[in-house]
């Protein structure tokens, strides 16, 4: 908690939801035993938050070069929509072509983005606290993995070609670009206020809006929930047309997500099997029990 404190206070700048934060952690480690156990688990989460959050520092476009037309041109020649006699990628075609119903199904899937995943990890930490761990862990992991790919390969998102074609503009805020449609028909800033405290913005590849409804689904199979799974399907479909449909990401954002998310899941699955590792996660599962 010092050390973190430290880091915010000296490097970062702390903020509000830095005091929330430690509060929270504090208060729940201290309450009771079960509160204690409770947010040792969800730690893992919060490793998540905090280097998301720590990304606002060193912003990835001052570690290599932003790519702005390539992705747009590989989108364009792979999933290109003629309209009117023009060429357009899909997130062109859909800024044209949107209806207030898609921007309510749209919102409503994005919204639930984050929540969704959390709400899964809580009822695996009731039911299934090995499963639990083992879920938590290829969450942090993935996002790990594409972290480090947009400092490799920061990648504009949709909208900001939209907006700023293929100039370079350093230090623009986030934009929540088609879901302000949904802002608008709802009468509230919800994605606006949202999308203004993105710790980066040039990070459209691969998707984690593509990987976090797949990973839900692939330990809600493992856990043999059923019918719960095919709420799952029709989530992680929702994510994944809303992400374009918005302008949030491409189809090969998308694609790389999924392809990232399957590697690192089985990856961990198959290493998860030996025994070192097996006695790691139990051990942490004894810590939480």
């Amino acid at each position: 908690i010092v050390s973190y404190i430290a880091w915010n206070t000296f490097v970062g700048g702390m903020k509000t939801e830095h005091w929330f934060l430690i509060v929270l952690w504090i208060t729940m480690f201290y309450v009771a035993e079960k509160t204690r156990k409770f947010i040792l688990a969800f730690s893992i989460f919060i490793v998540y938050w905090i280097i998301y959050d720590s990304m606002r520092i060193i912003p990835n476009y001052e570690v290599s070069p932003v790519h702005i037309k390539q992705p747009y041109e590989l989108e364009k020649s792979l999933f290109g929509i003629i309209s009117g006699g023009v060429l357009l990628t899909p997130n062109e075609y859909f800024a044209i072509h949107h209806y207030p119903f898609l921007d309510i199904l749209a919102g409503l899937f994005y919204i639930n983005w984050v929540p969704i995943p959390l709400a899964f990890a809580a009822y695996l930490y009731v039911k299934d606290k090995y499963l639990f761990t083992k879920f938590s862990l290829v969450f942090l992991i993935v996002n790990i993995f594409g972290f480090i790919i947009y400092y490799i390969y920061p990648a504009a998102p949709p909208w900001y070609v939209q907006l700023y074609g293929f100039n370079l503009h350093i230090g623009i805020p986030g934009n929540s670009a088609g879901l302000s449609r949904f802002d608008k028909l709802i009468g509230a800033p919800i994605f606006q206020s949202i999308y203004n405290k993105n710790a980066n913005v040039l990070a459209a590849m691969p998707s984690l809006h593509a990987t976090y409804p797949l990973i839900v689904l692939f330990y809600g199979i493992k856990k043999g929930l059923k019918k719960m799974n095919l709420l799952f399907v029709i989530f992680m479909f929702g994510i994944w047309f809303s992400a374009v449909y918005a302008s949030h990401h491409y189809i090969i954002d998308l694609i790389a997500g999924v392809i990232l998310a399957l590697i690192l899941i089985f990856s961990f699955e198959k290493l998860s099997e030996k025994e070192f590792a097996d006695k790691k996660i139990r051990n942490f599962v004894k810590r939480i029990s």
